[in-house]
């Protein structure tokens, strides 16, 4: 339940979601049935799969994941739950920077109208996303949207079993990056901790910049390709640009691990890779002109160029150094790859291996 002083009306963003929530694909209940059984063994069976590529192992002893097969309305739920775990106390503390008084955010915009436009946000994304692993929130579980993939595989004109297998690889690689890696979590905790104290944003600057974000993606209905970066536009602040990219840089490595490892499996694990792969990376270029206002809107055209980044940074310091040098990126935050060697792999080898990158 949301706090008086809440940014955010969570519970009327839940409630704005689920009204605005599409009902997904038509299956009758033995489909539906036998969806959610079969993506249960696909996430167990992609355990296995992974951790014999990344020679990654969850730490013994620690807590057992939760595999949760969801629908539409119950990713909206989990996910209001988790953003209201995560933003509110950023809220608080914004406020505390500001003597006391409420939060300059809660002051600039009504936390009813920045519910509804929530609730927007998360009704657009329960309809796209496939699977995800919490890292907030309640933490540890992994999520399955199964009318979302089923959307997908049957859009996509795909192998169902391959393609549900496939979906479970990816995400079952963030399960364990994070189980196998604790401290991950609380480094990113540490960097949020960081962005909300380099923050100082009054209501008149807040607002002048949404004013700018929101003029400059109407070119985004007539197809224009220049990408602003969305709402990360009004992160304007270098101590801010800074935490920002360390965060990037994370996310797309965690992003692009688990897209090498969706790849990296080959035909032997899930036939049809290379259609699935194809095919996939058409459905991420979106649809129509308002899907992409509100990719514009939300950065999403730049989160996917991050993950390319990522991917071709796993992939090129696998090729220079093999996979137990590249596992070395998991030994600190120290050895996490900075920004600008996302693309250049070989600077990363070079600093953390201390020797000119040679192909492995």
């Amino acid at each position: 339940m949301s706090s008086p002083s809440s940014m955010v009306d969570w519970e009327l963003a839940g409630r704005t979601a689920r009204r605005l929530v599409g009902p997904g694909p038509q299956t009758t209940r033995e489909e539906a049935a036998a969806v959610v059984r079969e993506l249960h063994e696909a996430a167990a069976t992609a355990v296995a799969h992974v951790e014999d590529l990344t020679g990654l192992r969850a730490l013994p002893g620690g807590p057992v994941p939760e595999i949760a097969v969801v629908d539409r309305p119950g990713w909206v739920d989990v996910n209001t739950a988790g953003m209201a775990a995560l933003l509110d106390p950023l809220v608080d503390a914004l406020a505390a920077k500001q003597d006391s008084r409420p939060g300059p955010l809660a002051m600039a915009i009504g936390s009813r109208a920045t519910g509804v436009q929530a609730g927007g946000v998360l009704a657009f994304l329960s309809s796209r996303v496939l699977g995800q692993y919490e890292v907030f929130g309640s933490g540890g579980r992994l999520l399955l949207v199964a009318p979302n993939i089923v959307d997908a595989e049957r859009r996509l004109g795909v192998d169902p079993s391959d393609f549900r297998l496939w979906v479970c690889l990816h995400e079952v690689t963030h399960q364990l990056q994070f189980t196998a890696v604790p401290w991950l979590r609380g480094h990113l905790e540490a960097q949020i901790g960081e962005f909300v104290e380099a923050t100082d944003l009054t209501p008149e600057v807040l607002r002048e910049r949404l004013r700018d974000v929101l003029h400059s993606i109407g070119d985004a209905v007539r197809g224009g390709d220049e990408d602003d970066g969305g709402l990360l536009a009004l992160i304007r602040d270098p101590r801010q640009k800074a935490v920002l990219d360390r965060v990037t840089a994370v996310m797309s490595l965690v992003e692009g691990h688990a897209e090498f490892v969706m790849d990296g499996v080959g035909p032997d694990v899930v036939p049809s890779v290379k259609t699935l792969r194809k095919r996939f990376a058409q459905r991420r270029k979106g649809r129509g002109p308002l899907d992409r206002v509100l990719r514009r809107l939300l950065g999403l055209e730049q989160k996917m160029k991050q993950y390319a980044d990522g991917r071709h940074f796993v992939g090129g310091v696998v090729d220079l150094v093999g996979m137990e040098g590249f596992n070395r990126v998991w030994s600190g935050p120290e050895t996490l790859p900075r920004i600008e060697e996302l693309t250049e792999p070989a600077r990363w080898v070079e600093r953390v291996h201390g020797r000119p990158a040679i192909p492995a």
